[in-house]
């Protein structure tokens, strides 16, 4: 009678867990229409985000980023009101970036065309395994000319057109899960990946800041920081147009090390500012009475 009753049990617990799995994957194959609309969407953002950046660090502040275009399936074209010029290295770096917050994106290839005869001025591909990017002439600044930057995605795992197929194949798909679920049930619970942006990368005006190598780049030029620089720069970027007390720099800086030093502080702001010279629209001001304020646009 026992056995009975804990193979009926069993039973249950099975149906159970097979409809609740049905369940749960029926609700995503008809929530991911939209889901990807919106990824989509945003990944259009992020494109424009590029070309803004990109025009910054030519030194163009004010020409427009024109309407991203859709050219095919999965490829997208930037283009600019006005001539520019770039660094290879900053494009790589900051498609990495930018597009390293798209959750659909894992390989692509950026072709930068010269507009008159689309031919290929300069290009590379990016891999989710590292070790498989093409990337090559990094540090050769290619003259001012009309540009258009096409960037290619590698079609989705699952992508929309799919969910028939998808809907098609729950009965297989809660079964096989159900499976699944038990084989790893004692194994506890399993940690999510964590996606992980590039937190050593800011863009202040057209400056583009390198906390972890600790360099900058503006207008095409590389300019070195010391560890100190880089340090208190550090502060000012995570909350840019914001003030900053002036003890509060003094004690991040210097505190750990056993000595404040009143004048090390202005020494330091004075050499920064030299140094974010050539970006007119990025500065470190005084906030009389208070401390310091870094003002970017």
């Amino acid at each position: 009678m026992l056995d009975s009753q804990n193979l009926l049990f069993g039973k249950r617990k099975y149906l159970f867990g097979w409809i609740l799995l049905l369940i749960s994957v029926t609700c995503v194959a008809f929530s991911m229409t939209g889901s990807d609309d919106f990824v989509i969407a945003r990944r259009e953002v992020l494109l424009r985000r590029i070309g803004h950046e990109i025009l910054l660090q030519s030194g163009d502040s004010t020409s427009r980023v024109l309407p991203v275009k859709k050219i095919a399936e999965n490829e997208y074209q930037i283009s600019f009101e006005n001539e520019l010029t770039f660094l290879p290295d900053s494009l790589v770096n900051t498609t990495r970036r930018l597009l390293g917050k798209d959750r659909l994106t894992s390989d692509y290839v950026v072709n930068v065309l010269k507009c008159g005869n689309s031919s290929v001025a300069y290009g590379y591909a990016i891999s989710e395994n590292k070790k498989d990017d093409v990337v090559a002439c990094i540090g050769r600044r290619q003259p001012k000319a009309c540009y258009l930057i096409n960037i290619k995605f590698k079609p989705a795992g699952i992508s929309i057109a799919k969910n028939g197929y998808l809907l098609g194949s729950l009965p297989f798909l809660a079964f096989v899960g159900f499976l699944f679920f038990r084989s790893v049930k004692s194994r506890g619970v399993l940690t999510k990946g964590q996606h992980i942006d590039d937190p050593d990368l800011f863009t202040l005006g057209s400056v583009l800041f390198d906390a972890k190598n600790r360099k900058l780049l503006i207008n095409g030029k590389t300019i070195d920081l010391t560890a100190t620089e880089a340090r208190v720069l550090h502060i000012f970027a995570m909350s840019p147009n914001q003030t900053i007390e002036r003890s509060r720099l003094q004690k991040e800086i210097w505190e750990d090390e056993g000595v404040i030093v009143g004048r090390s502080l202005d020494m330091f702001i004075s050499k920064l500012r030299k140094k974010l010279e050539l970006d007119s629209n990025t500065r470190i001001v005084v906030i009389r009475g208070k401390g310091y304020k870094l003002e970017t646009s």
